[in-house]
């Protein structure tokens, strides 16, 4: 009898240290998917890459006509516009705050590249070419584009920035008109948590 008293609470003892050891695990699983905590939310929407993998016939060159692909820039965070030629104020908001955004990361600025996929064959402005230096301006299929970006509700590719990672995913999208202070601090996080790129 006594030995059957000694085995039940060396059982109970034993329930209790599990039960100790796994409350942490349990209390995060429970607050990161049951509670959803504000504080983890980001600014830009995340894309799930496996829904919109990169397409091979992207069709893009270089403004001389040389095959290019967003694959020649793997192993660096990649920051994407979309627009045709004739970059108009948005257009030209959206680089300016690409190159401010990059500017902005410091000593991590040589991690990111930014590219402009440019929807058709007109000649671009030579001002704006100088004035954004450095910033990738490569010729693209709409339509293949169009496929491939996934846009808010009632909005097209044009009126977004794009993340793509350093293996080549697409993996955040900015919502229209976005708050570059707001971009700053999901980029940043971004820039941290990843080990590569």
């Amino acid at each position: 009898m006594e030995q059957n008293d000694q085995q039940r609470k060396g059982r109970w003892k034993l329930f209790a240290v599990i039960a100790i050891c796994a409350s942490p695990l349990i209390a995060s699983y429970l607050t990161y998917y049951v509670i959803k905590p504000e504080g983890r939310t980001n600014y830009g929407a995340l894309i799930d890459p496996r829904a919109y993998p990169m397409p091979a016939a992207l069709g893009t060159t270089s403004l001389d006509g040389k095959p290019v692909t967003l694959n020649d820039y793997k192993g660096k965070w990649i920051m994407l516009q979309v627009s045709d030629a004739d970059c108009q104020e948005p257009c030209r908001k959206r680089l300016y705050d690409m190159r401010q955004l990059r500017l902005a990361q410091g000593k991590d600025m040589d991690r990111i590249e930014r590219v402009w996929l440019i929807t058709d064959d007109k000649p671009l402005e030579t001002m704006l070419m100088r004035e954004y230096d450095g910033t990738h301006m490569l010729r693209a299929k709409p339509d293949a584009l169009k496929a491939w970006l996934p846009t808010e509700s009632g909005t097209a590719p044009t009126d977004h920035i794009y993340m793509i990672d350093p293996l080549g995913n697409l993996m955040m999208r900015f919502p229209k008109d976005a708050d570059p202070n707001k971009m700053k601090k999901d980029i940043s996080k971004l820039l941290k948590a990843s080990r590569i790129g």
